[in-house]
C-alpha cells in the first residue's frame, strides 16, 4: 500500500487498485487473450475472468514510493510476442502513472500460454 500525505490529510492506494488498473490496461492491448493464473494444485495455466484479473498481477513496492509490476498473460496465436509485450509494458506504465500518480520502475510481462 502506498500512502500520500499532505497538510489536508492522507490518501492510501492499495495493491488491488494497481492490480485492477494493470489488468484492464494489459487486456486492452492487441493480441492479449487475457490474464493468466497458474494453479498450485494441478500446475496448469488458467485464463482468468474479468472479475479475477488481479490474480495474474504482482505488485512490488519500493522505498521511493514507486512500484514494479509483474503480470502473467495469455496471448492469441500468431501474434508477434515481443511486440505485444512491448506494447503492454508501455501501456501499463502510462495508465498506472496517469491514474494513480505513482511512478512505475519496471513492468515485467510473463507469457504463460498461447491460445490456438
Amino acid at each position: 500500500m502506498i500512502q500520500f500525505k499532505s497538510d489536508q490529510g492522507e490518501i492510501s492506494v492499495s495493491s488491488a487498485v494497481f492490480s485492477n488498473i494493470t489488468g484492464m490496461a494489459a487486456t486492452n492491448c492487441f493480441g492479449v487473450k487475457g490474464m493468466a493464473y497458474r494453479s498450485m494444485t494441478d500446475g496448469l495455466v488458467h485464463l482468468l475472468r474479468r472479475e479475477a484479473m488481479s490474480k495474474g498481477v504482482s505488485i512490488t513496492y519500493h522505498d521511493d514510493n514507486s512500484i514494479s509490476i509483474e503480470l502473467h498473460i495469455i496471448v492469441e496465436n500468431g501474434v508477434n510476442i515481443p511486440a505485444v509485450c512491448r506494447s503492454i509494458m508501455s501501456e501499463v506504465r502510462y495508465v498506472v502513472t496517469k491514474n494513480t500518480g505513482v511512478p512505475v520502475q519496471a513492468v515485467d510481462v510473463c507469457v504463460d500460454s498461447m491460445t490456438l
